[in-house]
């Protein structure tokens, strides 16, 4: 007999050495995306030199959003729908667009002119998820100050997302971009 068939118990044994060191790298990632915060928050301020009803009027209306909604200008094609009372509590705003603009609705549940408005936040594509909204508005002198809140949630995926892209910065710029366009409106008035 010849030694020929010899090697082949030790390649099964490499195999299987890569096979269950695949396996372990597996689990510990999925371990690690379990033990992710599940909550986060989002939030950014700016500064407007305008009164508060001016900037309030901005948000509290879901017709001005087009206007200064960084994600309205992701897919200009998606189809738009209001609902509800035209502004203020009530009033809901839903769109269906492309693979990046996804699918969801935004509902205003609260409204205290000149100080709040709360928007419960619904996506249903590409991925299901809940989030709450806020805007927050602060006289300062001649000038307003306006935050722009966001909290919730992440599910498994979203968690697992997270660990290799900065959602405070994706989300944030996005607040930052349209903070700055609600400046520019209500500053030109």
């Amino acid at each position: 007999m010849t030694d020929s068939a010899a090697p082949a118990p030790k390649k099964r044994g490499i195999f299987k050495k890569i096979g269950l060191g695949l396996l372990a790298a597996i689990a510990i990632f999925l371990i690690v995306v379990a033990c992710q915060p599940a909550d986060f928050r989002v939030m950014r301020t700016a500064t407007m030199s305008a009164p508060v009803s001016a900037v309030f009027a901005q948000v509290n209306d879901f017709h001005q959003w087009e206007a200064w909604n960084p994600w309205g200008k992701i897919d200009p094609a998606a189809k738009q729908t209001y609902e509800g009372s035209p502004s203020g509590v009530g009033s809901v705003f839903s769109w269906a667009g492309n693979d990046q603009a996804g699918e969801g609705r935004m509902t205003l549940t609260e409204s205290k002119p000149n100080v709040l408005i709360r928007i419960k936040l619904e996506f249903f594509k590409p991925m299901q998820g809940t989030n709450d909204v806020q805007f927050l508005f602060k006289p300062e002198g001649g000038r307003t100050s306006l935050t722009w809140d966001m909290s919730g949630r992440k599910n498994f995926i979203s968690k697992g997302v997270c660990m290799f892209m900065n959602m405070d910065k994706m989300v944030g710029g996005e607040f930052e971009k349209g903070l700055a366009q609600i400046k520019a409106i209500v500053e030109k008035k």
